[in-house]
């Protein structure tokens, strides 16, 4: 009777010890078998994110298991980090407090406010639409001395760290705020030896930025129109009839070549007709164009034309008849290739 008894305790505490550790295993145990973002909504249910990890997940069943025994009906909306061996427990608790893992935002130059929310959109949660609201927001435009063409400058082609899930509104404040980081005291003082306010160095950098994409070329391109501006020429620069071309046809026009006709355009941006810098800033410029104003060139240049016998470069040229020369080689150049528009 007593090895009976012994048997049967032993039984039992072995069946204890097996549903023990199963139980173990289910919320304690290694779930995930391999690294997995997840991105969460506030439509997502927790049968959504089990479908979502299923090939991740030992046990998906485990996961709603333990979300029912913690009380969790739904997750917190995230961009998750799911690591190989965290537990169904760390998995849930993660998704219940919404500790989320932040990611690195980036954008390059952009031609609109609207290409621009688009870009961010396609990166966080937030739709373009409720992005492109914020940025147009009268009330916040007017506190920061902004329009909704001026906004575009605040935006610094980089590499940023953001939870996706940010809200449009702290998207643009904190934006707002690298913009002022990025005008350091150095950036200042530089614009100042220049005569340039800030806005005016972007207004000029969008403008060599439209000029060349050679970052090389760009100190020489900001050095010409410095120059241009110093003598109270008027700066004739091509990328700002293309936009005012783009302003009438539409972004989506292309504009392969400046004719005659596109100088008479009346527009505040057409620096054929209107001496200084345009109003605003004519794109989103790259840092690297930002600091080649900043760091202009110095030299004699007063005209620039497309170099056709080094392409996408430019021939400077410090005198007139110089220039006419430069510019009949690029008029037959593009003649012969029959690029009318």
């Amino acid at each position: 009777m007593k090895k009976k008894v012994i048997y049967m305790l032993a039984a039992v505490l072995l069946i204890g010890a097996i549903i023990g550790y199963n139980y173990y295993q289910k919320i304690f145990g290694k779930a995930i078998t391999k690294d997995l973002v997840l991105f969460v909504t506030n439509s997502d249910s927790l049968s959504d994110i089990k479908k979502e990890i299923e090939d991740f997940s030992i046990s998906p069943d485990s996961f709603l298991w333990v979300a029912a025994k913690k009380k969790i009906s739904n997750a917190k909306p995230g961009r998750y980090l799911l690591k190989k061996g965290m537990s169904n427990n760390e998995v849930v608790n993660m998704l219940r407090t919404g500790r989320q893992t932040p990611f690195k935002l980036s954008f390059n130059n952009q031609d609109t406010l609207e290409k621009f929310a688009g870009r961010i959109a396609a990166q966080v949660e937030a739709d373009s639409i409720s992005l492109l609201n914020s940025f147009r927001d009268e009330q916040f435009l007017s506190t920061n001395n902004l329009t909704n063409k001026s906004i575009l400058q605040i935006f610094i082609p980089n590499t940023y760290e953001f939870y996706w899930t940010v809200s449009p509104e702290k998207f643009r404040a904190k934006m707002l705020n690298y913009y002022k980081i990025f005008w350091n005291k150095n950036r200042l003082q530089k614009a100042k030896k220049l005569n340039l306010t800030k806005e005016e160095v972007i207004t000029l950098a969008s403008i060599v930025q439209k000029e060349t994409a050679q970052n090389s070329e760009r100190p020489i391109v900001a050095g010409l129109y410095l120059n241009r501006l110093r003598k109270g020429w008027a700066l004739q620069a091509d990328p700002t009839i293309i936009y005012c071309v783009k302003e009438k046809k539409g972004q989506n026009y292309v504009v392969k070549r400046v004719l005659t006709i596109d100088l008479e355009i009346e527009s505040p941006y057409n620096t054929y007709k209107y001496r200084g810098l345009p109003p605003t800033l004519i794109a989103m410029p790259d840092i690297s164009s930002i600091d080649a104003v900043l760091n202009a060139e110095k030299h004699n240049y007063m005209y620039m034309c497309a170099n056709v016998e080094k392409l996408g470069y430019h021939a400077f040229a410090k005198s007139l008849i110089q220039h006419n020369r430069n510019a009949d080689k690029y008029h037959q150049w593009m003649n012969k290739k029959r690029i009318n528009r």
